[in-house]
């Protein structure tokens, strides 16, 4: 699938999304970028501002300082920059009250009101959509790229996430437009922000989603593929040693639905410890271990067990031997078979 939002569209969409995750030296790089690509002072200005709405103000003025940053590190170095143009001066006797109404009810398709906060229905309507939204220096589907990128940066608000994907198809920007969102993401941010926007899209749409949530390789390496022993794993599983030759242990990534044969450790004890995403550990005879980041299991010599991945997730954990005698070795044996893996949430 071609990407065919405009450099600068992209470009906004990740700043967005680096100011909601906090990444000011990542942000410092696109915004330089984005102004490389089309965009003004004034939109990324404006986009960061109307953020503060949605990710608090300390994001937003931590990444307004950034730009600030930015924009003398550019006139230092002779960098020509487009400052755009400010919003136009409001009509007198502007309502922002009923100008925001109508705009809340455009994004949303229908009126809303929260009866349960008066207040907070007061500040959506009156100054985030009457007051904010009212400033032309960024279109209304401008801003819902705005708030799109930002809330896939942010984890736990796939509610107000699929309500901005439905809203951006109300403010103009197309359905195919729409889609070329998550390859956006995952060019110019990340692997998970991509995740967060593809499912959403995927929901709102009601379309099938299979993808797994992904895990963040920076912080632990996934290695390379484990082609030595993949005739005893089902799916692919990646290797990457942390000085395993001098006694360290081994971080083993496994894709979604990945996981080894039952197998048995003889003579020695296998130590698990999960680093990121959702897996499990099945001991025959015991009920399966759910396994999130924080989980450490010692397997005893001999036991017949497997391990890996959750259906929807990426897994990664380390192990090493330990207790180990003379003689020790592994046996493999069959496969897991689908219809018991499908058994486990």
């Amino acid at each position: 699938m071609e990407n065919i939002l405009t450099l600068s569209q992209q470009h906004l969409v990740a700043i967005a999304c680096l100011e909601a995750k906090g990444d000011q030296k990542a942000l410092a790089r696109l915004i330089n970028d984005g102004l490389d690509h089309g965009l003004t002072v004034s939109e990324i200005k404006e986009a960061l501002a109307q953020l503060y709405a949605y990710t608090g103000f300390p994001r937003s003025l931590n990444a307004l300082a950034t730009l600030q940053q930015v924009l003398g590190q550019r006139e230092a170095g002779g960098r020509e920059t487009e400052q755009g143009t400010d919003a136009s001066p409001l009509s007198p006797g502007y309502n922002a009250l009923r100008q925001g109404t109508e705009v809340q009810t455009r994004l949303t398709g229908k009126p809303f009101d929260y009866h349960f906060s008066p207040s907070t229905d007061y500040y959506l309507k009156a100054h985030l959509f009457g007051d904010i939204f009212a400033r032309d220096n960024l279109t209304f589907a401008q801003r819902e790229l705005v708030t799109v990128g930002a809330l896939s940066g942010l984890e736990g608000v796939e509610p107000q996430l699929k309500a901005h994907i439905a809203g951006a198809r109300n403010m103009g920007l197309t359905d195919e437009e729409i889609h070329c969102l998550p390859m956006t993401l995952a060019a110019l941010v990340g692997e998970t922000e991509a995740f967060r926007a593809a499912k959403a899209i995927a929901e709102v749409y009601g379309e099938p989603f299979g993808e797994g949530r992904p895990v963040d390789f920076t912080v632990w390496p996934k290695g390379s593929f484990n082609a030595a022993y993949a005739q005893f794993f089902t799916g692919n599983s990646y290797l990457a040693s942390l000085d395993a030759e001098h006694g360290g242990p081994v971080n083993v990534t496994f894709e979604p639905r990945c996981r080894n044969n039952w197998h048995i450790h003889h003579k020695a004890t296998q130590v698990l410890v999960c680093v990121s995403g959702r897996g499990w550990y099945v001991e025959e005879g015991k009920e399966p271990r759910e396994m999130r980041p924080g989980t450490v299991v010692p397997i005893p010599a001999e036991a017949k067990h497997w391990h890996g991945a959750a259906r929807d997730s990426w897994f990664q954990h380390l192990t090493y031997m330990t207790q180990a005698g003379q003689d020790s070795s592994t046996e493999w044996l069959e496969p897991v078979a689908d219809s018991d893996y499908d058994l486990l949430p």
